[in-house]
């Protein structure tokens, strides 16, 4: 395809991938942020095995999981100390194993690598409030009523609360979800649970959920230094927010003691309620991800509850799967429309499945419902144990699954891609 101009809106996990795939496959970028001076934000995420594929395929996997911790499993337990979930993704493949990995250190290394790409202009501090089409193509409009274009294609890539849905032609929903959480990220004393190599989870009922989460190195510069950290997750309901602040924090910290005694390091490190961030989740759906010379990828397409911890790793393989789409296309608006219609089509079946596995699980963990946290608590650890149930849980976390009776992303196409990136960081480096 010759060359076309692309403003790719918002610089986080999936505008900064798409940018740099683009960009490195001959493309003029226009990469627009809207925060002035951006910087790592946020706590820790589950680098899934198809996330890191994608990060092999840009050559950036070995620089980022060097900051991250190797994880092999997911621990789910009751107080008492019975499993509800307990997972590993070597029950599908001794190679298989995810990474915890602090957001901000994402984010550093792939706006780092956008920086660095001649063909990608970052444009700081430019909110893009709405887009339109002309004759000449897709023009964007920022806060300020300025306009910016035309570029040939528009990239959304600015978030569940996307400043582009409502003016794009595409049919969306999006609302809130009632529940969300409060997150810190503390030092990991004595290293203890980045060498256990799992997420912890303990859930009372489906009301009451506490996470801990090996996150690696902090981000370079942070409070933290170069040690070892844990991402804490406390479930709650949004409308509950202030009355567990009011409460103070002695109450929540014995709330959580209450649940797993072996945190008390960690929350030691709490000095105050406001410390702890909380943020609501939501739930985006679209029938399809393109429209007139536009596509739109990552939480603008499709986010979801962060039960499954895909929310990253979509977001990659969306970035992937659209470089793709335009890699053999025609370069009139015929081939570029075809292009995209077919980006649609190779994210249909994996997305879908995520949303709807989202949407199906997430009430048995975060919900006001009694029943449905009687009924895990007894089924959940009966039914992973029949052998081929278990291993799609696994492939589920792991990311690869396509569908109840779709095949899965293969193990070969991950080796597949870490070999392209491996060949593409040689011949940059050459």
């Amino acid at each position: 395809m010759p060359p076309l101009a692309i403003a790719v809106v918002g610089a986080g996990t999936a505008g900064a991938a798409a940018a740099i795939l683009l960009a490195r496959a001959g493309h003029a970028i226009a990469l627009f942020e809207r925060v002035a001076l951006p910087g790592p934000v946020g706590a820790g995420i589950t680098l899934q095995p198809t996330g890191q594929a994608v990060l092999a395929r840009l050559g950036m996997l070995e620089a980022i999981t060097a900051r991250a911790t190797r994880i092999d499993g997911l621990l789910c337990r009751r107080p008492d100390g019975r499993a509800v979930i307990d997972l590993r993704y070597a029950d599908v493949d001794p190679a298989l194993h995810a990474y915890g990995l602090h957001r901000g250190v994402l984010f550093e290394a792939l706006l780092a690598a956008a920086r660095a790409e001649p063909r990608i202009a970052l444009r700081c501090g430019v909110a893009i409030a709405a887009t339109e089409v002309a004759g000449d193509g897709r023009w964007l409009v920022d806060a300020d009523a300025a306009r910016h274009g035309p570029f040939d294609l528009v990239i959304a890539a600015d978030g569940s609360l996307s400043e582009l849905h409502a003016s794009a032609g595409v049919p969306v929903r999006s609302r809130p979800y009632p529940w969300g959480a409060l997150w810190f990220v503390a030092v990991d004393p004595g290293q203890a649970l980045s060498a256990d190599r799992q997420v912890v989870q303990v859930v009372d009922g489906p009301r009451r959920m506490f996470g801990l989460l090996p996150t690696g190195r902090a981000p370079r510069g942070t409070r933290a230094g170069d040690e070892l950290v844990v991402s804490v997750f406390w479930s709650i309901r949004a409308d509950r927010v202030a009355a567990l602040r009011a409460r103070g924090l002695a109450a929540w910290r014995a709330e959580a003691l209450g649940l797993n005694p072996a945190s008390a390091p960690i929350l030691d490190q709490i000095a105050d309620l406001g410390e702890l961030t909380f943020t609501q989740y939501r739930d985006v759906r679209m029938r399809r991800w393109h429209g007139e010379r536009i596509a739109f990828i990552g939480d603008a397409a499709h986010a979801t509850s962060p039960q499954l911890g895909q929310g990253a790793n979509l977001a990659l393989w969306d970035a992937m799967c659209l470089a793709d789409a335009l890699a053999d296309a025609d370069a009139d608006p015929r081939g570029l429309a075809a292009a995209l219609a077919g980006y649609t089509a190779a994210r249909r079946r994996h997305l879908n499945y995520y949303q709807l596995a989202t949407r199906a699980l997430t009430p048995w963990f975060q919900s006001d419902s009694r029943a449905l946290g009687v009924i895990r608590d007894a089924v959940f650890p009966v039914v992973q144990w029949f052998a081929p149930l278990r291993r799609r849980m696994v492939r589920t976390m792991a990311g690869l699954d396509r569908g109840i009776l779709r095949r899965p992303i293969a193990l070969d196409e991950l080796h597949r891609l870490a070999l392209a990136g491996r060949a593409a960081a040689a011949q940059l480096g050459a």
